[in-house]
């Protein structure tokens, strides 16, 4: 089975980094959790309430698809968790692997709201508006598939794995 990349993506509170660890360990792949690569600058921007511009999320998709880049010059597999919620986003993390399958982690305003209540996470409920306003779905020329978060992890991460 050749390799495959994986970003696992979506607004705040949809459960990426769950689903994106457990996704990693199933395939046995290597896992970039997104949050961990945003500069200070960043962080402390969403922590102020203030939402990132495309030019605060500039360098930081360049790393991601520097790491997605690597794994594909070495024939490895990766998982990567990270918004992508513009097309934009998605097409520059696919200029490291123009094979990259994306899974959106979707599912109604109330249920990430809930989720988003998350003591010591730097991403304030209050952006949750701002990423729901950003957010551009999947279009029928990308390659990969969109969840429902009201399922179970288990069957979340199953969902990735039966993609065609």
């Amino acid at each position: 089975m050749p390799a495959v990349r994986w970003v696992v993506m979506g607004v705040s509170g949809c459960g990426k980094s769950a689903v994106g660890s457990l996704l990693a360990g199933a395939l046995g792949v290597p896992y970039v959790e997104g949050d961990e690569l945003h500069p200070p600058g960043n962080v402390a921007k969403m922590s102020a309430g203030v939402p990132l511009d495309d030019g605060d999320r500039a360098g930081w998709l360049a790393a991601l698809r520097e790491h997605i880049a690597t794994a594909r010059a070495q024939g490895s597999g990766l998982v990567v968790s990270c918004s992508a919620l513009k097309r934009a986003y998605r097409d520059l993390l696919r200029e490291g692997d123009p094979a990259l399958r994306f899974a959106h982690l979707d599912g109604p305003r109330d249920v990430l709201e809930r989720r988003v209540q998350r003591p010591g996470h730097f991403m304030p409920p209050s952006l949750l508006d701002s990423q729901l306003r950003t957010l551009q779905p999947l279009q029928p020329d990308e390659s990969g598939i969109v969840l429902d978060i009201r399922q179970p992890l288990a069957v979340l991460v199953e969902q990735i794995l039966q993609a065609p």
